[in-house]
């Protein structure tokens, strides 16, 4: 498998990451980003380093550092919400509005049966996301999500919990039915530089979004 490159310059490469494909190695064993990060080099010495992160099944843009001053900088603009961030969700269902904004603070809680899962709470980091319905195909929705924090799972739980509907194929958040994983895809990134232009990359629409009907207008 040869990983999509979106964005490439001195100090920053943006991959359209295989949805499926984890950032780190599991702990199980299996294939993950680790084992690419070789051909990422592009002629560099350094291997490049994940900014951020998108679960495994999320498809698209992810920002690697190919320096660790460029790390460090790309950290702090995420850190303090400078970060353009556009998703692309299928919901398993059709909500009744057709855009809105969800502000669920979430929280981190773990059992023995059920592993970690993200939850609402009011005493959980605060999180924010827009969204707006783009189209409708065969009772499914694809929706635009453009998130103002990073939480962990945020879009899933904001999905589930604040429009009402969750994912499509999210075995945590929803049944898991109608898809092979969690229809979710990073579709843009746009990362301000000082005294440079900023990061722009568009990841494409993937094909398991097509096969249900959807485009990217």
């Amino acid at each position: 498998m040869t990983i999509p490159i979106l964005y490439e310059d001195g100090e920053a490469l943006v991959i359209d990451k295989p949805g499926g494909l984890p950032i780190e190695k599991p702990r199980a064993g299996g294939k993950s980003l680790e084992d690419h990060l070789d051909e990422l080099k592009l002629g560099f010495q350094r291997a490049p380093i994940a900014v951020h992160r998108i679960d495994t099944d999320t498809s698209g843009c992810l920002l690697l550092a190919r320096n660790s001053k460029a790390l460090k900088r790309f950290a702090r603009a995420f850190e303090e919400r400078q970060v353009g961030k556009r998703y692309l969700g299928v919901l398993a269902g059709v909500p009744e509005d057709k855009e809105g904004t969800v502000e669920l603070a979430l929280s981190k809680i773990s059992s023995a049966e059920k592993g970690w899962r993200m939850i609402p709470a009011k005493k959980g980091k605060p999180s924010l996301t827009h969204w707006k319905v783009l189209a409708e195909s065969g009772g499914r929705t694809l929706v635009e999500f453009r998130p103002e924090t990073g939480r962990t799972h945020q879009i899933r739980v904001h999905a589930a919990s604040g429009i009402g509907i969750p994912l499509l194929g999210d075995p945590v958040y929803g049944d898991g039915k109608g898809a092979a994983r969690t229809m979710l895809h990073a579709a843009g990134l746009e990362v301000p530089r000082e005294g440079k232009p900023p990061i722009v990359a568009t990841a494409p629409l993937p094909a398991d979004f097509a096969a249900l009907g959807f485009g990217d207008e």
